[in-house]
């Protein structure tokens, strides 16, 4: 009888992971199909509209496999050097910020949390208004000698100096404190709010134009020189934060439990936050200002999954490729042929829906 209690412990403790197996492989098939179908429709969509068909078969062409006739000629050529790009772009950045929350939120054990919490997003906004309103008459040529990267490249800058100052106050005798992190953050992104205010006060009617349209955020400027520089960089947190899952599980039960449990805490967040702020920096350069994917997307996912970063991480990543597509989509699609910036739909559409689920859920639950 004491020989058969172990078993049938293994076997109960089956039968209850079974239904989550499941859903988890339902949740991966139905996100996976979904960002597909939205990746096809994406490229299709445009001034021109090309039938998923006809996508299908000028991907195939541009690739250099088929007969070209004037129709698919055209098609491959739009698809390949202008739809293409953007839709790649779209789904790193979307998988880039939505893995990144699901990395802070991990991190600082609260579904609330998002990437530009240490300061990432205001160090961009910050050193992309400088480059436009001062960048040409305080460097002269020398500016300009990144071309049209130039306002990517200040961004980019910026968002890695603002988490280095923010990492370098929270790191104290060896330690990161994550409330001093939190508090440096916040008060680093106040600073910077109020030098780009300072800024717009300096800035011209073109500028200032410039400069808000930046920060609404679009995906227009995706070609692939933009992803051979900033691709890499977004890739990297695809790929790393979810070989940390199982460490950032062991977070979730507390700093001290998750040495017990042999995790170098504060390498993790050391790696974590040298991850997030280079893969969020290069999504910010990229596309300006898009509020709310890193927020949303790990949080909606951890409602159907719960928390085990194992399958949150992999799931937020095609849930937040799918949403920043079918925004660029509607961007395009809502007032043609102007485009709509794509920061104000994910923050239409994201606020709103956030403040219902704080209304109908306990958010602090999923991490208890």
């Amino acid at each position: 009888m004491n020989d058969a209690a172990p078993a049938l412990r293994e076997d109960a403790a089956w039968a209850i992971a079974l239904p989550f197996r499941r859903r988890y492989a339902l949740c991966l098939a139905v996100l996976g199909t979904g960002l597909a179908c939205m990746f096809v429709l994406a490229v299709g969509v445009g001034p021109k509209f090309i039938p998923p068909g006809k996508v299908l078969e000028a991907l195939w062409n541009a690739l250099g496999f088929g007969n070209l006739s004037a129709e698919s000629g055209l098609h491959a050529y739009i698809v390949a050097h202008i739809r293409l790009p953007r839709a790649v772009m779209a789904v790193l950045v979307g998988g880039a910020l939505a893995v990144s929350g699901a990395a802070m939120q991990g991190l600082f054990r609260n579904p609330l949390a998002d990437p530009g919490l240490i300061g990432v997003s205001g160090g961009a906004a910050l050193a992309a208004t400088f480059a436009i309103v001062l960048g040409s008459s305080m460097f002269g040529p020398r500016f300009a000698a990144f071309g049209k990267f130039t306002l990517p490249v200040a961004a980019f800058g910026g968002a890695l100096a603002t988490s280095l100052i923010v990492y370098a106050i929270a790191r104290r005798g060896g330690r990161t404190a994550m409330g001093t992190l939190l508090l440096a953050g916040v008060a680093i992104g106040a600073l910077s709010g109020a030098a780009i205010g300072v800024l717009i006060y300096l800035a011209d009617d073109q500028q200032l134009r410039t400069i808000q349209f930046w920060g609404l955020g679009s995906l227009g400027a995706a070609s692939w020189d933009a992803l051979a520089l900033a691709g890499p960089l977004m890739v990297l947190s695809l790929f790393l934060i979810p070989r940390w899952s199982q460490k950032l599980n062991s977070l979730l039960l507390g700093e001290q439990e998750a040495v017990c449990l042999g995790t170098d805490v504060e390498g993790l967040k050391t790696r974590l936050m040298v991850v997030v702020a280079v893969a969020v920096g290069a999504s910010v350069a990229m596309t300006g200002g898009i509020g709310f994917v890193g927020l949303v997307v790990p949080h909606l996912v951890r409602l159907m999954l719960g928390p085990d970063h194992r399958r949150l991480t992999p799931c937020s990543i095609l849930l937040g490729g799918m949403l920043l597509l079918g925004a660029d989509v509607a961007a395009r699609s809502l007032h043609p042929p102007a485009e709509i910036p794509i920061g104000i739909l994910t923050a239409l559409l994201g606020a709103p829906f956030f403040l219902w689920l704080l209304l109908k859920r306990d958010t602090g639950g999923l991490y208890a």
